[in-house]
């Protein structure tokens, strides 16, 4: 079953929508968070993709706005943004169902592979989030050198059963999802990959229907109806 996942990325306490992972280039969709969350699960959403901008950017955090949110709402949330620790992650499980971790699958693998031998692979994701191919770390702000298939293919070997693909470049832009790349992740890790980074219609997923990936995690494309949500409807 492929999932429609709406994201939900707080900044500075509203939920927004960034052009290109640009934290200066936003737009506000809810001042409230916990609204657009309500939102999504009235209409049905299964999962909610909840990122911290805040803590991602190593500026603070929205923690307590997002337990109460998780707390508040009959839907199953994962959780990323800032997450390098394993003290970090476990704190994040008490409260939603999965973690999911970017900059440190890079700088300390270990945390990775403690997470899942405490937690399994159910409830940790690594989401690899790149531009022209290579991984970007700390809230997008770091180009690395690292390729982003070979970080799959990295994490896999790990135990990693579940990645989240998104393409920098397109994300925010509604601009559609590039092909290649996403074709190339798909090829690198056999498990369940959902993707994300510039979905501007139903057409987009479609795409990634036909490229076997198990979902797609939207946000400015829901927000503003350019896509049905839920895709029966």
């Amino acid at each position: 079953m492929f999932d429609v996942i709406p994201a939900v990325d707080i900044q500075r306490g509203r939920a927004v929508r960034l052009y290109e992972g640009d934290p200066e280039r936003e737009t506000v969709y809810y001042e409230a968070p916990a609204e657009a969350a309500a939102h999504w699960a009235e209409l049905g959403a299964g999962w909610l993709h909840v990122v911290d901008l805040d803590a991602a950017l190593g500026r603070s955090d929205n923690a307590d706005l997002i337990r109460a949110l998780a707390g508040a709402l009959p839907v199953r949330i994962e959780v990323g943004g800032g997450v390098r620790s394993v003290e970090a992650a476990a704190a994040w499980l008490e409260h939603v169902d999965r973690v999911v971790l970017g900059t440190v699958a890079i700088s300390e693998p270990e945390v990775v592979d403690a997470l899942l031998a405490d937690f399994g692979p159910e409830r940790v994701v690594v989401s690899i989030d790149a531009r022209h191919g290579r991984v970007a770390v700390r809230g997008w702000a770091e180009i690395t050198e690292v390729d982003a298939v070979e970080l799959a293919e990295r994490v896999q070997a790990q135990g990693v059963r579940h990645l989240i693909y998104t393409d920098i470049t397109r994300d925010g832009t509604l601009r559609g999802v590039d092909e290649a790349p996403v074709a190339r992740m798909r090829a690198a890790f056999p498990h369940r990959l959902v993707a994300g980074g510039g979905v501007g219609s139903d057409a987009d997923l479609d795409l990634y229907e036909r490229l076997g990936l198990d979902g797609a995690i939207v946000g400015r494309a829901l927000y503003e109806g350019r896509v049905r949500f839920p895709r029966s409807a």
